[in-house]
C-alpha cells in the first residue's frame, strides 16, 4: 500500500500519531487506535472483531495489509484500518478522541482533494471501466446500463471548477421524515400483492432489515454519520441490494424503499427541487451495485450519491 504520511496531535497534545494517507482515505493500525483512543489493545482487538462479525462494515473494504519495518529490522505485515472502522471503534468505545481525529481527518483529506492527490480521478477512471466494459456486451440490458452511469459521470467543466477549487458545495438536504422497519413490512406486503407467485418475496431474514435500519441513522457522539437524505438514501440502497435482508426480491425491495424513502423527504427539497431519477435509472444503479465487488461499495454510494446531486433536479 504505498501511502503518504500525515501527522496528527490531539487538541490537548495527549496523542501524537503519524498517521497513512491512501485511496482518499486515512489508515491506523490496531496500536494505533489503541494509543488514538486510550484503550489496551484487548479491547480495541474485541471491537474490530465485532464490527465485521456484526457485519457492519466488509473487511475486505476496510483493511489493507502494509510491510512495515520493526525495530528488530525486520518487515512484518501489519493490518491497516480505514476511516470507516476509525470512526466505528470510536463509537464503541465512547471516546471524544474519535471526534477530534474525524475532523481532522475530514479536513485533511479535503486537502488531499484540492491538491489533487486523493482518489477522485481513479475513481471515476473505474466507473468509466465499469462503462467500457458493459458498453462491450451484446446484452441489450448491459449496455443500457452503460448509458445510465455515462450519463452521470462528471463533465470537464466539472472537473475543471474542482482543479481549480472553484466548484460550489452541494446544498446540505435534511431528512423530514424517518423510514422504519414497518413501513419496508408494508412495501413488502404491497410488492407481494403485485407478484402473488413470489412466495419468499419480502419475507424477512433474521434482524438483518432492523440492523439495516439502524445502520443508517446511525450516530457518533451526537453526530449523525450521514447527515443527508442523499447520503441515507444511497447508503439504504446499497445495504439492501448487498446484505439481502430478505429471503427473496432484495433488488425491487430496495427499489421501493429508496424511491419511497425520496418522497417521504420531498418536502426537504422544497428550496432546491426533488431528484429526477427514472425507473431506467434506478434499474441500471440497482443491478450494478447487485453485481458489484464489496470493495467498490464506496464507488456505487458515490454514483448514487451523484444522482440524487443538484444538478439532478427538478
Amino acid at each position: 500500500m504505498v501511502k503518504d504520511i500525515e501527522l496528527y496531535r490531539a487538541e490537548d497534545g495527549s496523542v501524537q500519531l503519524e498517521v497513512s494517507v491512501h485511496g482518499d482515505t486515512v489508515w491506523l493500525t490496531l496500536d494505533q487506535m489503541a494509543e488514538l483512543f486510550d484503550r489496551n489493545k484487548s479491547t480495541i482487538s474485541r471491537h474490530i472483531k465485532n464490527v465485521f462479525s456484526e457485519r457492519e462494515l466488509e473487511r475486505s473494504a476496510v483493511v489493507a495489509k502494509n510491510a512495515t519495518t520493526a525495530a528488530d529490522g525486520k518487515k512484518y505485515m501489519v493490518e491497516y484500518y480505514n476511516l470507516d472502522v476509525i470512526i466505528s471503534i470510536g463509537y464503541r468505545v465512547k471516546s471524544q478522541r474519535g471526534v477530534q481525529f474525524r475532523r481532522w481527518a475530514t479536513n485533511v483529506l479535503r486537502q488531499y482533494l484540492i491538491d489533487g492527490y486523493a482518489a477522485n480521478e481513479q475513481r471515476l477512471q473505474q466507473l468509466e471501466k465499469v462503462v467500457t466494459v458493459l458498453a462491450r456486451s451484446n446484452d441489450q440490458l448491459a449496455a443500457g446500463i452503460a448509458d445510465v452511469v455515462s450519463s452521470y459521470l462528471p463533465g470537464l467543466d466539472i472537473l475543471r471548477d474542482y482543479d481549480a477549487n472553484e466548484l460550489s458545495p452541494n446544498p446540505i438536504v435534511k431528512p423530514v421524515w424517518t423510514i422504519t422497519a414497518t413501513a419496508a413490512r408494508t412495501m413488502a406486503a404491497r410488492l407481494r400483492k403485485e407478484y402473488p407467485d413470489d412466495t419468499l418475496l419480502g419475507q424477512e431474514r433474521g434482524d438483518a432489515l432492523e440492523r439495516i435500519i439502524g445502520a443508517i441513522y446511525q450516530s457518533f457522539a451526537g453526530q449523525d454519520l450521514y447527515p443527508t437524505v442523499e447520503e441515507k438514501a444511497a447508503h439504504l440502497l446499497y445495504f439492501v441490494v448487498k446484505d439481502h435482508p430478505f429471503a427473496d426480491g432484495n433488488k425491487r425491495m430496495a427499489a421501493a424503499m429508496f424511491v419511497s424513502f425520496l418522497e417521504g423527504n420531498a418536502d426537504a427539497f422544497a428550496q432546491i427541487g426533488k431528484p429526477i431519477i427514472t425507473n431506467n435509472d434506478l434499474a441500471a444503479i440497482t443491478l450494478l451495485i447487485a453485481v458489484s465487488d464489496p470493495s467498490e461499495k464506496d464507488l456505487m454510494i458515490d454514483l448514487v450519491e451523484r444522482m440524487l446531486s443538484p444538478q439532478n433536479r427538478r
